[in-house]
């Protein structure tokens, strides 16, 4: 699924709030490349994809879409001012994302200018799942890492037992754990070194980490609205890509977390538009975003493929806009381009 000389993907396996919604939460919105992730067989860093789809872990349920009428107020949790930093009790900075409203995905004008930037067909086959734009509402703030999960933050976890700890799994997680041979794990990945994001996991491996830091990984909703805050840019920065921002254009390796400052989003998590793609909690619909609730989505209740957000090293522009949906994972697979983060209550 990966270390094609030329990006090659294949799509197959893949609202709005109201003005009433509106006036009631104004007051709390605070606020190419060369190698891409997967197709065809997998290189030596995937692990083997299960032959039936894993059903979802309890927690990934769906929101039911309130009516307009009922739509919740966001209120604040534990966190102050947006962009406001802790940290955890396990030594990772965290940054607080303040409950709100956001414009989730893309509108067709935007669609239809990106099109015309001769995007290769593997991502113009995936612009159609990030429509309808529509907006959505967060009624909890939440932590979310400032940066991706590093080689040295997950080998703690592995050091505390993660792998042996039946506890932190879900029970698909851990059967696909009983397959494999845990003494192994995590497989040995490009950019295996203390400050380099923690790749070539799986789903499953990231969400028991997400566990043992008594997180969760961020949904979908979660995850963008991090990167994009109440303006929706387009990119963590703004709407303008530039690629002294991230790692993405013309690199052939990740870097240390952290590398791209310039490239914060608006709550001042970084790396969030390259380094390495990032795995999140929902699976994949292509067309969620007609059905989707309007208030603390959290995806399709069951899936094959989990989504995955954000540009990765050796990728390009198109991939690394925060809206953009890669659409052809499933939870059993892990390369040189997939990392993660935490989100936290």
């Amino acid at each position: 699924m990966i270390d094609h000389p030329v990006p090659i993907h294949g799509p197959s396996l893949r609202a709005g709030a109201t003005l009433l919604l509106a006036a009631l939460l104004g007051a709390c919105v605070g606020t190419g490349g060369t190698a891409a992730p997967s197709v065809g067989a997998p290189s030596a860093v995937a692990t083997t994809v299960a032959t039936s789809p894993p059903s979802v872990p309890p927690s990934d349920a769906p929101s039911s879409a309130p009516s307009a009428a009922a739509a919740p107020t966001p209120v604040p949790s534990d966190g102050g001012t947006a962009g406001q930093v802790r940290t955890d009790p396990f030594g990772i900075e965290q940054v607080w994302v303040p409950a709100g409203l956001f414009t989730m995905g893309t509108d067709a004008a935007a669609i239809a200018k990106l099109g015309a930037q001769a995007p290769p067909d593997w991502v113009a086959s995936e612009f159609p799942s990030e429509q309808p734009q529509h907006e959505v509402t967060l009624t909890k703030g939440f932590w979310i890492d400032k940066h991706e999960v590093s080689n040295k933050d997950f080998a703690a976890f592995r050091a505390a037992g993660g792998y042996t700890n039946q506890a932190l799994w879900s029970d698909d997680g851990w059967t696909w754990l009983g397959r494999r041979d845990a003494a192994r794990l995590p497989l040995h990945c490009q950019g295996d070194v203390p400050v380099q994001p923690r790749m070539c996991l799986t789903w499953y491996e990231a969400e028991a980490y997400a566990a043992w830091r008594a997180g969760h990984l961020p949904t979908e909703a979660e995850w963008e609205y991090a990167a994009r805050g109440p303006k929706s840019t387009v990119y963590p920065w703004g709407d303008t890509f530039d690629p002294k921002r991230a790692n993405v254009l013309n690199s052939v390796a990740p870097k240390p977390v952290g590398s791209y400052p310039t490239g914060a989003s608006w709550v001042g998590a970084l790396d969030m538009s390259g380094n390495a793609m990032e795995w999140v909690a929902d699976w994949l619909d292509a067309a969620y975003y007609t059905t989707s609730p309007a208030t603390d989505p959290t995806g399709p209740a069951t899936g094959e493929v989990k989504v995955e957000k954000g540009g990765w090293w050796g990728s390009n522009e198109f991939v690394a806009r925060s809206a953009y949906r890669h659409y052809e994972d499933p939870p059993t697979y892990g390369d040189k381009h997939i990392g993660f983060r935490v989100a936290s209550q």
